[in-house]
């Protein structure tokens, strides 16, 4: 195990020895790329997914609350102190003369994170638009989309519910059909998911809409098998990557998808309020805009970002949690996160009553899963973690999943997750 001593021997720096691997971590800006990358490629990553010294150092970068265990990452995660300090330097900027700093200094800015973002998600920049969550990106997608009365779309009762709900709004206003595949969670067969939403597919169908990580359980979906058949019929591609995006190792290009939305606030821990929308360069002409702008059919992907006024220092804050992110390395951030998954759902899987609706393997699930106790109101489990044990979950009750959601972070150790353990095993016995 790499412990703070020899971590910082492996940094080769009597001055950086003199300071904690904090240092490193909320200094992105004044480092440059190469050194912070030399200083975490100088640990093994296998050897480092166990190492919680190594990761006692990560959880320095964020501004961690005591009072409490946060699991509940999955709806919105924290940004480490060098994202939340930039967000705050640049909203101060942005107030000593608004109109100035926004316009011509800020949203200068955008550019160079539009190339920045693209060589993340792995697609090119004028695919790129950057707005304020997955919601936001995705609704741009549906609303934009040109579908007839009698077109069918292809989605899942599982799906995120204002996916849901924007696309019952299109089938009300425009007469589209939805065609719904009901998924029975966990599911261990890439070949059953596959059949699940192929076999709704029709003549008629224009679209389907695939949830890449299922949020209410963690349950990945083989996205890029599902559209290799949906392209060879015709059928265009959207996937929501809200709680896939840096949170398992793959590039947009990967998927090879139509359209992709995700919220930059959650794996990525950029600030609160961000996200981003992906569109294949030869079908931007033919999506309007959620937000009207001066050409509809231009094949500028800048067309999706007319917002009005927004928050600059949100928007340049992103990144910062993208050197953030460069610097830990997604292959190592996606072995933590299922290391850490994997280290509390085995200790409590077997234990009488509990419920796993999610599988351990690693392809099918990462650093999400949800559980259950039986007899046990999952209201009631929730309000207990919390009131008597102060770890912070959330009860899910949808369609038919019906658990407690456990969402660790790269800040998590597993001390946090043996409290959890423990709670388990005591409301198994009470």
């Amino acid at each position: 195990m790499v412990n703070r001593r020899n971590f910082f021997k492996l940094a080769g720096s009597a001055a950086m020895a003199a300071s904690p691997i904090t240092q490193i971590l909320t200094k992105t800006s004044e480092l440059g790329d190469g050194y912070r990358n030399k200083i975490f490629q100088s640990h093994p990553i296998d050897e480092s997914i166990k190492d919680e010294d190594f990761w006692y150092q990560v959880r320095m970068a964020f501004t961690v609350f005591p009072g409490m265990i946060n699991l509940n990452n999955g709806g919105v995660s924290p940004s480490p102190k060098i994202v939340q300090e930039a967000v705050e330097r640049y909203n101060k900027l942005s107030n000593e003369a608004p109109s100035y700093y926004m316009w011509r200094i800020l949203d200068q800015g955008r550019e160079p994170l539009r190339e920045k973002l693209s060589k993340l998600a792995g697609c090119d920049a004028e695919e790129l638009a950057i707005n304020r969550n997955a919601s936001e990106a995705l609704e741009t997608i549906i609303f934009g989309l040109r579908l007839n009365k009698g077109d069918e779309v292809v989605l899942t009762k599982q799906d995120y519910p204002n996916m849901i709900n924007a696309w019952k709004q299109r089938e009300k206003r425009d007469g589209i059909v939805l065609k719904w595949v009901d998924l029975m969670l966990p599911i261990e067969d890439d070949d059953a998911i596959v059949g699940a939403y192929t076999q709704v597919f029709s003549d008629k169908t224009k679209l389907v809409h695939i949830t890449h990580i299922i949020n209410w359980t963690g349950q990945i979906i083989p996205a890029r098998k599902i559209a290799d058949i949906a392209h060879k019929k015709g059928i265009e591609v959207l996937v929501d990557g809200a709680h896939s995006f840096v949170h398992i190792n793959y590039t947009i290009k990967d998927l090879d998808c139509d359209y992709f939305g995700t919220s930059l606030h959650k794996w990525l821990c950029a600030p609160i309020g961000s996200g981003m929308l992906f569109v294949k360069k030869d079908k931007i002409s033919k999506l309007y805009p959620l937000f009207g702008a001066g050409d509809p059919e231009s094949s500028d992907i800048r067309k999706f970002e007319n917002l009005g006024t927004r928050s600059f220092p949100i928007e340049q804050g992103i990144a910062e949690a993208i050197d953030f992110q460069n610097m830990l390395g997604m292959e190592r951030k996606e072995k933590r996160l299922r290391y850490l998954k994997n280290y509390w759902a085995n200790q409590v899987s077997d234990l009488p009553g509990v419920r796993l609706n999610t599988s351990l393997k690693d392809e099918f699930s990462c650093a999400i899963a949800n559980f259950s106790i039986k007899d046990k109101k999952l209201e009631d489990i929730d309000a207990t973690l919390f009131n008597k044990y102060k770890i912070h979950t959330v009860g899910i009750n949808w369609e038919n999943i019906h658990g407690v959601r456990v969402t660790p972070n790269v800040y998590t150790l597993t001390s946090d997750l043996d409290r959890l353990v423990k709670s388990i095993k005591e409301l198994t016995t009470s």
